[in-house]
């Protein structure tokens, strides 16, 4: 009985396409999420709108920590997001 082997070139193409998952998922924007600027709280969406007067503005990466965000920015130019090989700390 003969054993069927797998090609190389199956084995790369698999390969290559893990690569290039894990390279777009890594130059993503950073996370966006509505935040009560005094606060530092998560809020809901619709607390943060366009011209600010809702009360929550938006608040980029980071994490959340206790339903607070930190390590982010409010300021989305200021929160490199990332990449290969990247980081995705800023100041706020």
């Amino acid at each position: 009985m003969a054993r069927r082997r797998l090609r190389s070139g199956t084995v790369v193409l698999g390969g290559v396409g893990v690569l290039a998952a894990t390279l777009t998922a890594c130059g993503s924007e950073p996370d966006e999420r509505c935040v009560d600027p005094v606060t530092y709280e998560v809020l809901p969406d619709y607390e943060c709108d366009d011209d600010g007067s809702s009360g929550g503005r938006y608040y980029y990466g980071g994490r959340v920590s206790s339903g607070r965000v930190e390590g982010g920015s409010f300021d989305r130019t200021a929160v490199d997001s990332g990449g290969f090989g990247g980081s995705s700390s800023g100041g706020g």
